[in-house]
């Protein structure tokens, strides 16, 4: 038991006692010798009955040999004395023994002083009055025996040092004194450097044994602080310890590991822990990987931290965490493992949903982005060690996005929980699908055989996703485009094959969709085209780089000039003349359309403010710039900057605004209608035509495509019952018709007695710049030149 009154070793700096505290002199509790055998009585009577026999036996040596030469009187006398100072020092050494005696340690050791100084004059007595009795016989023999015990007292053990001291000092003295009396001067000598180095030992001896005993009460109390911790992570933590023996055998077993088990504390006692913790599988052998690291690592008697160890308990499947380390006994013997171990079966569950959630899609279920790009990395390194190929696939859904906007996103997630459904049925050996997120998925190949099974799965991936969906009573229809890369030839790594699929992606969906598309490298090239000309049409405007032009748009009849089309060109710094075919599309998917927009919308207007006042200026709007709110007051802006009327301003757009969102597009135009200006609805009949938008959006002009005009020219029945139609229904709703593309006499001609109002073509003006078109209403000859 660790002393309560010996103060903490953390504060005991043993390795500097100061003589002082050693030998008792100054009160330092740390260092008191008495408080360091304060809880081991029976050491201390033990000790003291030792130096009492001993102090007895020399003393009845002494005295039968001095008997017969001094007489029995003297020497009893003596004895007797001598005998009465060892009982009175060992009584006073026993009261340390007394807890309840209620002496101080000062007195304590002012009486182990006083029966120092009495034991060693008492022997001094002897050594000097002994001899001279028996005139000198056995002088030398005397003094050996007092040097004896100078020697012995070195080493005996004491609460007193200082007691011990004086008592050398003392017979040191006397020795000195009976060897000067015999005028051994030389031998005087000797014996005082004996006497020094006999008081220098015991304060060394004593230094040691503090030091000793201050250590020993150090590691005591540490293992009491252990054992404490120990007994209270037993008793209040969810963890446990373990214990088991050289044969594996569990020993010492806790009730919470008991518990642990599922088992009394008798039951499991001395039995083998493999076998409990294995289960079933201990008959058959057949164990989990994790119980095999676990016999590995006691068979080779290694520590362990933290391992991970499936286990059956009472049938049920659980997971431990364990740690271990090999004990041995005093003479260093293997003697087993101790531990601590924990039930971690819910950390670990909510590990494994942690783990599906990172890597795994909630929606469809499939594999993310995450363990996509894992499995395409995996097999590129397949490919390299191996050289074969693989292959990925990007899948984008056709006609998705008007899913989701005509009957709503929770019906999308249905229909793409069914289409990742088509896909996983579709998936053969070394081949992964799974959804990058939106409508687009990913096939990733591990081992391509041949180029044609890559075109192969596209057509059965196509075809399998075309077909009609039933999704809360609805019947949807949409496609799938798909693009392929191989690897390594297209990319060796996965950013590469990534962007290479996606580029073939892109490509299959300019080309209309339902289509699949190899990756090509001419696709980067044109990748890295388009990202310099969006760099580039960036600082078109800021650089003044764009400029309007106007192509006439004329009577049938009178073929005089009603208004003009403005049609936006891009004359480039770094690139010259970008054709409006390849710069329009890319302004509308990086939204540059919206300011580019707003500008073309200002400049057409205050160019027009120059024009004869019944010339309108018909300026084309985006869908995405007509989507933006507020553009009617884009609109209110340029009117009132230019002072162009209203009446002069005629909106063109497509019927692709109504596929965005119908109702926000309609309540656009009608606030530009309410404005004044008159909108048009361009290349009609070329799109998701329906008479729904005419019906439900008064249009003051209807724009018939160039490719019915030339159908017509060239005798297409088709053509010209599409055109005949339009006009009917034009003028039964007072709508104007255009006809555009007209490039020949003979086409206006043909137009003009089909009924169309106005005309739009190379034949009557290509497109000019502001100051031509200004130039034709002083020289209107010019026309058709």
């Amino acid at each position: 038991m660790v002393s309560k009154n010996l103060a903490s070793p953390a504060t005991v700096p043993v390795s500097e006692l100061p003589i002082s505290d050693v030998l008792g002199l100054t009160r330092n509790p740390a260092f008191d010798p008495m408080r360091l055998r304060g809880d081991e009585y029976a050491e201390l009577a033990y000790a003291s009955r030792n130096r009492m026999l001993a102090n007895a036996m020399v003393a009845v040596c002494t005295a039968s040999l001095f008997a017969p030469l001094i007489g029995f009187g003297v020497v009893v006398t003596w004895t007797a004395v001598l005998a009465f100072i060892l009982y009175r020092s060992r009584r006073t050494d026993l009261l340390l023994a007394s807890p309840g005696a209620g002496v101080g340690q000062a007195r304590i050791e002012r009486l182990q002083n006083m029966h120092s100084i009495a034991a060693a004059m008492c022997w001094v007595a002897a050594l000097l009055g002994f001899p001279w009795l028996a005139d000198g016989a056995q002088a030398q023999t005397m003094q050996l025996i007092v040097l004896t015990l100078m020697i012995a007292s070195t080493f005996v053990f004491s609460t007193s040092p200082l007691s011990v001291l004086i008592y050398i000092g003392i017979l040191g003295l006397g020795v000195i004194m009976s060897l000067a009396l015999a005028g051994h001067w030389q031998a005087v000598g000797g014996a005082v450097l004996f006497t020094i180095a006999s008081l220098v030992a015991t304060i060394q001896v004593r230094t040691m044994f503090v030091k000793a005993r201050l250590a020993e009460a150090a590691v005591a109390e540490k293992e009491a602080v252990v054992s404490l911790l120990l007994r209270e992570f037993e008793e209040n933590e969810a963890d446990w310890l373990w214990e088991i023996d050289t044969v594996r055998r569990l020993r010492s077993v806790s009730p919470r590991f008991a518990f642990a088990l599922g088992r009394p504390q008798v039951e499991v006692e001395g039995m083998p822990l493999l076998e409990l913790i294995s289960g079933r599988s201990w008959a058959s052998g057949r164990f989990p990987q994790s119980l095999h690291d676990l016999a590995e690592r006691l068979r080779n008697r290694e520590n362990f931290s933290n391992l991970l160890v499936q286990v059956s308990i009472l049938g049920e499947e659980r997971w431990w965490e364990l740690s271990g380390t090999p004990t041995r006994d005093e003479d260093g013997r293997f003697s087993g493992f101790r531990g601590v171990g924990s039930d971690v079966t819910e950390q670990r569950k909510s590990s494994e949903k942690i783990a599906y959630l990172a890597r795994y899609d909630t929606l469809t279920q499939l594999p993310n982005r995450l363990q996509l790009t894992e499995a395409l990395g995996d097999a590129l390194r397949f490919a390299e060690q191996w050289r074969s190929r693989c292959a990925l696939m990007m899948v984008d859904l056709d006609r998705f996005k008007s899913v989701n906007d005509s009957l709503g996103h929770m019906t999308g997630d249905k229909l793409l929980a069914q289409v990742s459904a088509r896909l996983k049925s579709l998936m053969g050996e070394n081949q992964l699908c799974g959804r990058l997120g939106g409508d687009e998925f990913a096939i990733v190949i591990r081992d391509l055989q041949s180029a044609d099974d890559v075109a192969d799965l596209a057509r059965r991936v196509i075809a399998h996703l075309s077909e009609p969906y039933q999704v809360d009573q609805h019947t949807l229809y949409v496609g799938a485009s798909v693009g392929s890369a191989v690897g390594p030839r297209d990319g060796k790594s996965v950013e590469e094959l990534l962007r290479n699929a996606d580029l073939a992606l892109y490509r299959a969906k300019d080309a209309g969709g339902a289509e699949h598309h190899r990756f090509e490298p001419v696709l980067h090239a044109s990748a890295e085209e388009r990202r310099q000309l969006e760099v580039a049409l960036r600082k078109a405007l800021g650089r003044d780089e764009m400029e309007l032009h106007y192509q006439p748009v004329v009577d049938s009849r009178s073929e005089a000039v009603v208004s003009f089309e403005a049609l936006l060109r891009w004359n480039s710094i770094d690139h010259g003349f970008v054709s409006p075919g390849k710069f329009i599309p890319l302004a509308e998917d990086t939204r540059l359309i919206v300011p580019i927009g707003r500008w073309v919308m200002r400049k057409a207007c205050e160019e027009a403010r120059n024009w004869p006042e019944h010339v309108k200026v018909n300026v084309n709007v985006s869908p995405e710039q007509l989507l933006e709110p507020g553009f009617h007051e884009e609109v209110v802006e340029a009117l009132a900057a230019s002072g162009l009327r209203p009446e002069r301003l005629e909106v063109e757009v497509t019927e692709s605004i109504f596929l965005r969102d119908a109702s926000v597009a309609r309540n656009a135009l009608e606030q530009v209608m309410s404005l004044g200006c008159s909108v048009a609805l361009d290349d009609f009949g070329t799109g998701y035509s329906s008479l729904g938008y005419i019906r439900k959006l008064r249009f003051s002009t209807i724009k018939v495509d160039r490719t019915f005009v030339q159908g017509a020219a060239q005798g297409s029945a088709e053509s010209l019952a599409i055109i005949n139609a339009v006009v009917a229904m034009a003028k039964s709703l007072d709508m104007a018709t255009t006809a555009e593309g007209v490039e020949t006499a003979e086409e206006a001609e043909l137009i003009r007695n089909l009924g169309c109002d106005k005309i739009q073509g190379y034949y009557f003006g290509r497109p000019m710049a502001s100051q031509d078109a200004q130039r034709l209403f002083s020289n209107p000859s010019k026309l058709r030149a």
